[in-house]
């Protein structure tokens, strides 16, 4: 909804689970591997 907002409909982003705030530091870390993983598949797509 927020790239269509913006003018950008279809752009891609990654997701993370929140709250962030509260999170443990392994829970960041978990959240920052599946976000970067997700990155990964937005740039290496076919």
């Amino acid at each position: 909804m927020m790239g269509r907002v913006l003018g950008m409909p279809g752009y891609a982003f990654a997701l993370i689970d929140h709250p962030v705030s509260s999170a443990t530091d392994q829970q960041l870390a978990e959240r920052a591997r599946a976000a970067l993983e997700q990155g990964v598949k937005m740039l290496v797509k076919s």
